[in-house]
């Protein structure tokens, strides 16, 4: 038999047309497959600079919103930190107080003294 011969007895057969047909099938839905994704792909592009924006917009806020509120928590450490500071000044300066006063005292008392000789020798 000839590869024409073959070739048409192929070509004439009824499996050959079904898988023609299932070839032309597949070829058909991919086809609209792909519109159909091309349709959706258009959508989501003309959609998306909206949605990032929507989502950048709503991260902003949060990020501003966790800044905040770090922010507020750092100044009540501060706030706590400095007072409680604050009070131990506070104590350090009360009990130096009278050492600051006695020494004081102590200089003037030895000046004055300093001054009453000088005077009663002249």
């Amino acid at each position: 038999m000839t590869i024409a011969t073959q070739a048409r007895k192929i070509t004439e057969s009824k499996p050959f047309y079904a898988l023609t047909g299932a070839g032309d099938y597949a070829v058909e839905k991919a086809r609209a497959y792909a519109s159909t994704m091309q349709v959706k792909a258009e959508t989501v592009a003309r959609e998306l600079p909206e949605k990032a924006k929507g989502y950048a917009d709503a991260a902003a806020a949060r990020i501003s919103r966790l800044y905040d509120d770090l922010a507020l928590r750092g100044r009540k450490v501060v706030s706590r930190v400095s007072g409680e500071a604050a009070l131990e000044l506070e104590e350090v300066a009360q009990n130096a107080e009278p050492a600051i006063a006695a020494e004081t005292s102590t200089k003037r008392t030895s000046a004055t003294r300093s001054r009453s000789a000088s005077a009663t020798r002249s």
